[in-house]
């Protein structure tokens, strides 16, 4: 058993918002003993909101107030499949300024609840294409222009997003593995996490793998691999996958995508809990069966890091819930994390899509 060590005097905070960043790096023992590699996760959980949202809501309402875009007395509004709102909420609360959340029928109950304990207003709308006029980022960035008192946050396309990964949880995974870093493994929603730390990291280490895993029903491993966006399947992960081009995710280099489906993120979430200690939500499971994956692929001794995008709780009526899993054809009784690597292994080489920046 591990000795307790006493954590460092640090300068007291004068802002909730200065408490988003600095997360830890975690080594996954588990993951790290079957493949002989480093399967490290980054603790963005940990952020005051509970995701590593925070880190692109502050930047993008930072770098607003600094462009005099967003002032005094104004609303910040934004469409959001949760997180998001979350971290926008919890900073305009912090800062003085109005929020309204955008989000689409159908998501945790609890990314709901959190939004509106921040003291923000929360529309739903329902869920539908992005092609149709209602679809909840559409519906944001019109209410946006039609009231000159909004400041719209626009995440998909908002630069802001990239820079607050470039800047910050690049710089402190460079640092947290002292310049050891052979793979980076990440899923996209705004595609704000990959391409920020993936083009960071890439100029530190021009060997660096980036590593896209895609759930079922996203198309952005069908657009890596053919050049479109066509979706195969269905997943109940939420907030991440993408089935259009957006700023953020252009600015991402990829070497490596790769679909995995829901069953696999519920194995290694269970997994994780018993063996770990490490309770993850729908997205950060994800995140982890794909770094497996990727050290199925790399072989023994490189150093893999991915995400822990969120709050496991923020996944319970679905990850954790046994009647909707059943309800999806999702066997609870799963295979081992041993017997998972290896099929990963051996899975064919045409599955992985080579991306060449």
């Amino acid at each position: 058993m591990p000795s307790f060590i006493p954590s460092t005097p640090q300068v007291i905070a004068q802002n909730v918002t200065e408490l988003i960043g600095h997360t830890d790096l975690l080594r996954i023992n588990s993951l790290s003993e079957i493949t002989g590699c480093e399967i490290l996760l980054k603790c963005e959980q940990q952020n005051p909101g509970g995701s590593i949202k925070d880190r692109a809501a502050l930047q993008m309402v930072n770098d607003a107030i600094a462009a005099n875009k967003l002032r005094s007395g104004m609303t910040i509004i934004e469409g959001t499949a949760g997180n998001t709102g979350i971290g926008l909420a919890l900073i305009a609360k912090a800062y003085g300024f109005k929020m309204l959340a955008v989000m689409p029928k159908g998501q945790a109950k609890d990314k709901e609840k959190m939004i509106a304990l921040h003291g923000a207003q929360l529309m739903l709308v329902d869920a539908c294409p992005f092609a149709d006029p209602n679809h909840f980022y559409h519906t944001a960035k019109r209410l946006a222009q039609e009231n000159t008192n909004y400041w719209w946050a626009d995440q998909f396309e908002n630069m802001s997003n990239f820079k607050a990964h470039y800047s910050t949880t690049a710089v402190e995974i460079w640092q947290q593995t002292q310049g050891k870093i052979d793979a980076l493994v990440s899923v996209a929603g705004t595609g704000g996490t990959i391409a920020g730390n993936s083009c960071y990291l890439s100029q530190q280490n021009p060997k660096l793998q980036t590593w896209l895993v895609d759930p079922y029903g996203s198309g952005i491993y069908a657009y890596l691999k053919t050049g479109k966006y066509q979706a195969t399947g269905s997943s109940f992960t939420e907030g991440i996958g993408i089935m259009r081009s957006v700023e953020n995710f252009r600015q991402a280099k990829i070497n490596k995508a790769i679909s995995l489906p829901d069953q696999d993120l519920v194995t290694i979430s269970r997994e994780l809990s018993q063996l770990d200690g490490i309770l993850l939500g729908s997205s950060s499971a994800l995140n982890v069966a794909g770094a497996l994956y990727a050290a199925a692929k790399m072989g023994s001794g490189n150093t893999i890091v991915t995400f822990c995008c969120d709050l496991a709780e923020r996944s319970y009526d679905k990850l954790y819930n046994s009647k909707f899993l059943i309800d999806r054809k999702i066997d609870t009784d799963h295979e081992s994390l041993t017997s998972m690597y290896t099929r990963y292994q051996h899975e064919p080489q045409s599955a992985v899509v080579n991306v060449y920046q």
